[in-house]
């Protein structure tokens, strides 16, 4: 279950840096940084919804706290990826990394892992 989970999450993650490449090349230049932040956070809240929703029965969780697992799993992958990668790999500094979660500045990508814990125990819920 958890190795199918890891293998949907590495789907997430083509679908995340998809949606970077639209947010900064097709809805910043139309909306400015602010909103187009907040657009690409929806999507992509949306597109990792979707895609528990479409795996949730191949994942197959059997019980709530298996969900939860899952969620779990993809959280923890998340934060590693955005936090470990974004600093060591693309060279961005703590400070910038941590301001997306900023909400006092407008910056919602807190929506981001909420979506990534809480939609398999959702789907799950829903789907199976």
């Amino acid at each position: 279950m958890l190795l199918r989970a890891a293998l949907i999450w590495l789907c997430l993650l083509i679908l995340a840096n998809i949606n970077g490449a639209v947010r900064e090349f097709g809805i910043i230049p139309h909306t400015g940084p602010r909103t187009g932040h907040i657009i690409s956070t929806l999507l992509l809240c949306a597109a990792i919804a979707a895609v528990a929703w479409l795996s949730i029965r191949w994942i197959g969780p059997p019980s709530p706290p298996d969900a939860l697992g899952v969620g779990l799993l993809s959280l923890g992958l998340t934060l590693a990826f955005e936090f470990l990668a974004g600093h060591y790999l693309f060279h961005k500094p703590w400070s910038d990394l941590l301001a997306d979660y900023n909400l006092a500045a407008g910056r919602v990508w807190i929506l981001v892992p909420i979506a990534a814990l809480l939609s398999p125990e959702w789907a799950r819920r829903f789907r199976t």
